[in-house]
């Protein structure tokens, strides 16, 4: 398996997410929000956890 950009941006977003939400301010939220639903549709387009 080759690993790009395409296959490490969702999780660089995730891990963005989960270390903004460790550091809580309300802008802080929303950009882990953000960036965890990023990840998350990104994962979906590579591995199809949700068909």
């Amino acid at each position: 398996m080759t690993i790009t950009a395409a296959h490490l941006s969702p999780f660089v977003a995730l891990v963005a997410g989960i270390l903004i939400l460790l550091m809580p301010r309300l802008l802080n939220y929303v950009v882990a929000f953000y960036l965890i639903i990023v990840g998350l549709i990104g994962l979906n387009g590579i591995y199809h956890f949700v068909r």
